[in-house]
């Protein structure tokens, strides 16, 4: 691997988890100029259309996208990885995002690895490490002075954004769990696009979008657009991509610039006022789930050398 394909990589990975983070603000936009407009209904838009785009992708580029279907086991985790992985994570969030902002709802849902490593503890009896537990402690007393401000017999946040935060995290950690098993045979493309389809047709029989009355405008429309494809649709594609050029573990730490992006975004654009609880608060997650990162690759090799060691 050479420096200029390293580059390239985290320039990628770096560049995608930047658009993640303006979609959240995007998002945070639209809901602010048209209070009509539901975290149910913009997810329903955003999923069905990223899921067909990245489909269609998938066929033009040759990547049999159908044949998913010809193995049950595979069609029943792409199944689960869009009701219970992708839904939490984008439904989720952006529903915390209506209630809330875009950097705190980010924030929240940045606590996702952590909800990972205490799946593995406890279904995988992987005993954290050092660097886990201080990275834990460090989450904790973030998430402490972002909700409280400080100020420990009250909130400082609605629990409604704790609430739909909450479970955007745990969305990252099912969305992360859930297709790992099949996403080397079949590939990113035709998982996540099947899984967004899934799950925006899914939310369309709990709720039609084609039953809700909304006046969009042109700018609106514009800002959907940019959610679907450079929120969606691209920042996916160069996370994919840069997984040729880097390791795992490095490109998971490139998930630092999302809030990071959406806070700078959120406070030049909207105007949104963060005290110095939410940005120490805010450090404290992202500095702690950076070393959680770069354990990773630790526990997963742990985890190969105790599954061959039973299989032999």
């Amino acid at each position: 691997m050479t420096q200029q394909n390293h580059l390239r990589g985290v320039l990628l990975a770096s560049s995608a988890c930047i658009l993640w983070g303006i979609s959240g603000v995007a998002a945070s936009t639209l809901f602010i100029n048209n209070p009509h407009l539901t975290a149910m209904w913009l997810t329903q838009v955003r999923m069905i259309s990223a899921g067909l785009i990245l489909l269609v992708w998938g066929m033009v580029a040759g990547k049999h996208p159908f044949k998913i279907w010809h193995h049950r086991h595979a069609a029943w985790t792409a199944v689960s990885y869009g009701l219970l992985g992708l839904i939490p994570v984008q439904l989720c969030y952006f529903e915390a995002v209506r209630v809330g902002n875009a950097p705190i709802a980010t924030i929240i849902q940045f606590l996702g690895p952590f909800i990972i490593s205490i799946y593995y503890f406890l279904f995988k009896h992987v005993t954290p490490s050092r660097i886990e537990l201080i990275g834990m402690i460090m989450v904790f007393i973030g998430t402490l002075l972002i909700v409280t401000h400080g100020h420990l017999n009250s909130l400082a946040i609605s629990p409604v954004i704790l609430f739909w935060g909450g479970l955007s995290a745990i969305g990252v950690a099912t969305n992360t769990l859930i297709p790992r098993t099949i996403l080397p045979k079949y590939g990113a493309l035709t998982v996540t696009g099947w899984g967004l389809l899934i799950a925006g047709l899914f939310l369309t029989l709990l709720q039609p979008m084609w039953r809700v009355h909304l006046t969009i405008t042109w700018p609106q429309l514009g800002l959907l657009i940019v959610i679907i494809l450079l929120g969606t649709v691209a920042p996916f594609l160069m996370f994919a991509r840069s997984l040729s050029d880097i390791l795992p573990t490095t490109a998971s730490l490139m998930d630092a610039f999302e809030p990071l992006a959406a806070t700078v975004f959120s406070i030049t654009f909207l105007n949104v006022q963060l005290t110095s609880f939410d940005f120490i608060g805010g450090l404290l997650i992202i500095l702690a789930v950076m070393a959680l990162s770069l354990n990773t690759h630790k526990m997963l090799h742990f985890l190969r050398r105790r599954r061959a060691h039973s299989s032999s």
